[in-house]
């Protein structure tokens, strides 16, 4: 491991893996990020890594871990929204024999697997609010109860969660608890999406290349300084696992040991507009409204406000997430990306407002 490239480990094995695979730290604020990963990997600091799909979230989990005193123990990496809510407490806590049908064994979970390593947490927000109480307590008393157990077990880890989701949004909005927001939130790192650190682009892309060039057994093409600029104008909404993609797909359709702007297969799809922006977006909403009148949402709730009536709230929240699951023709996956939600809230919400569920809308 180099200071400007990092890499998940055994690479072969995460060819059909949807994470990031590679990092680098060249731009000035990738720079600063390996700085306060410097900073905080020798604590045992729970850790809390927030940042876009697809910017390598779990590649600074390694390296915290890497760099910490825990190095040489084990590494755990779980992904919580890859779970299933029926089993997810057994998975992290472990099991005793007979504590659910089919638990024909005793099993320790991921807590006990990681003791004395790291246990890394990826898309901790989709947890559901009965893995969250348990997953306090364990930080709190460094214990952990298996499913169908009363005898706790002390287990010693560094805890590293990471997430896209907002979390102080879904804070707000009763989906996660604060306790344990807090408990998390101890060291935060930020990771900055690819279009805010391209001087990292070009030093991912010829990794790739190079990465692809072994598969293929043969020699890395050069990108084209029409190709280069392309890439450096591109959003990347997808972030470094786009770009892997479209170095991929360069590879496989570039001449002649040149990868021109013509072999770039850039993703259509458009960037939600930022969170920054939106004290902005709403300021333009109001200015733009005619003299007197309020924009058309505010009206409808300063209406239902007036009215007052009882369940105003829960009312809200289902028209909300009814025209939105509607408005994606009952595909969960595109609900969660428009309202911004985890899988698991977009399935406890199907269920709460008994919105019918088809086999093929399911995820």
């Amino acid at each position: 491991m180099t200071d400007s490239l990092i890499t998940l480990p055994e690479a072969a094995e995460h060819a059909i893996s949807i994470r990031a695979k590679a990092l680098t730290f060249e731009d000035p604020r990738s720079r600063l990020l390996l700085e306060r990963v410097r900073l905080v990997a020798p604590s045992d600091a729970t850790a809390l890594i927030i940042g876009e799909s697809g910017t390598g979230k779990e590649l600074v989990a390694r390296l915290l871990h890497t760099l910490s005193g825990r190095g040489q123990q084990p590494f755990v990496a779980v992904n919580c929204g890859a779970l299933s809510e029926s089993l997810i407490e057994s998975e992290l806590f472990g099991h005793e024999k007979g504590a659910f049908t089919g638990a024909a064994t005793s099993k320790p979970g991921w807590f006990e697997a990681a003791d004395g390593g790291t246990l890394f947490l990826d898309e901790v927000g989709d947890l559901p609010p009965s893995a969250q109480v348990k997953l306090l307590r364990v930080l709190q008393e460094r214990e952990v109860v298996r499913v169908g157990s009363r005898q706790p077990r002390k287990v010693d880890l560094r805890l590293v969660a990471a997430t896209n989701v907002n979390l102080e949004a879904a804070v707000q909005a009763g989906r996660f608890r604060e306790d344990l927001y807090y408990r998390l939130n101890v060291a935060r790192l930020a990771l900055p999406p690819l279009r805010e650190r391209t001087g990292d682009i070009l030093p991912l892309a010829r990794h790739f290349l190079e990465q692809y060039a072994k598969r293929l057994r043969i020699a890395a093409p050069e990108l084209t300084p029409t190709a280069q600029q392309r890439m450096l104008a591109h959003a990347w909404p997808g972030n470094i696992r786009e770009l892997e993609n479209v170095i991929h797909y360069a590879m496989l359709v570039c001449r002649n040991g040149r990868v021109e702007a013509a072999d770039l297969q850039f993703s259509a799809l458009a960037l939600r507009r930022p969170e920054a922006d939106a004290p902005a977006a709403a300021a333009h909403v109001a200015a733009t409204a005619p003299a007197g009148t309020a924009p058309s949402l505010e009206q409808a709730l300063l209406e239902l406000f007036q009215q007052a009536p009882p369940g105003l709230w829960q009312h809200i929240e289902e028209t909300v997430f009814r025209t939105a699951y509607e408005y994606c023709e009952g595909n969960q996956v595109q609900t969660s990306r428009l309202l911004d939600l985890s899988r698991n809230i977009v399935r406890a919400r199907t269920a709460q407002f008994g919105i019918h569920q088809t086999a093929q809308r399911t995820f």
